[in-house]
């Protein structure tokens, strides 16, 4: 079962853990939806559940997944592209917001990140650094986190991340492909399910308290 947020790196753990698979990844020979020149794989294997007969290879389950994220994204027009931005770029920023948003603010979100790339202005997106460092699912960042030498590190890097950082939903896609109209450069999840939106800085950082706060009292357990 392949979940919406998950990564290359998941899945390739669920496979090696399962002992009807044999285990031969032939990674160098699948080839990916969207050519990227790390030829990754990441953010190309559909978020879905699939069955497999015993004796299937690792590499040949793989192929399946690429396969239906194929047959999945046909439904999206990603392939059109959106304003400037290539489909591969599309994707990264689909895997942003699959880690970064809930569904239902995944066009606001978008807008966010279109909005900072307008201007020059660096992601600043925990989830991009914690995919660098695994660690994932970890609340918060460390301003030494923040530091760290990566190119995913949008921190320290304007621009996208060179790659995409999780499997997304066509929920997310979908998001990518049709940001919503607005001006906003901040959003935080101050608790679950309560995203706020604004251009303006002291806000953000008055919502940034308000989040501290809510993780103290164990709102986001």
């Amino acid at each position: 079962n392949v979940l919406p947020g998950s990564t290359e790196s998941d899945v390739l753990k669920l496979l090696h853990g399962a002992s009807s698979f044999k285990q031969n990844d032939q990674l160098g020979a699948i080839k990916p939806v969207f050519a990227n020149a790390n030829n990754s794989l990441e953010g190309q294997l559909a978020p879905e559940q699939f069955s497999f007969q015993p004796g299937t290879t690792t590499g040949q389950a793989l192929a399946a997944m690429v396969k239906s994220f194929s047959r999945e994204i046909s439904q999206t027009k990603i392939q059109l592209g959106y304003q400037k931005y290539q489909p591969y770029e599309l994707l990264v920023v689909a895997s942003l917001l699959q880690i970064e948003a809930d569904p239902a603010d995944y066009s606001k979100a978008a807008r966010v990140i279109y909005n900072r790339l307008q201007i020059g202005m660096p992601l600043q997106l925990n989830s991009t650094v914690q995919y660098a460092a695994g660690l994932r699912g970890q609340f918060g960042l460390s301003t030494a986190s923040t530091k760290i030498p990566s190119p995913y590190n949008t921190y320290l890097h304007t621009g996208l991340p060179p790659t995409p950082i999780s499997n997304p939903s066509v929920q997310a896609i979908s998001g990518a492909l049709n940001p919503a109209n607005g001006n906003w450069l901040y959003f935080i999840t101050v608790k679950p399910h309560d995203t706020r939106f604004t251009n303006s800085y002291s806000t953000f950082q008055q919502w940034v308290v308000l989040y501290n706060t809510n993780v103290a009292a164990g709102d986001f357990k």
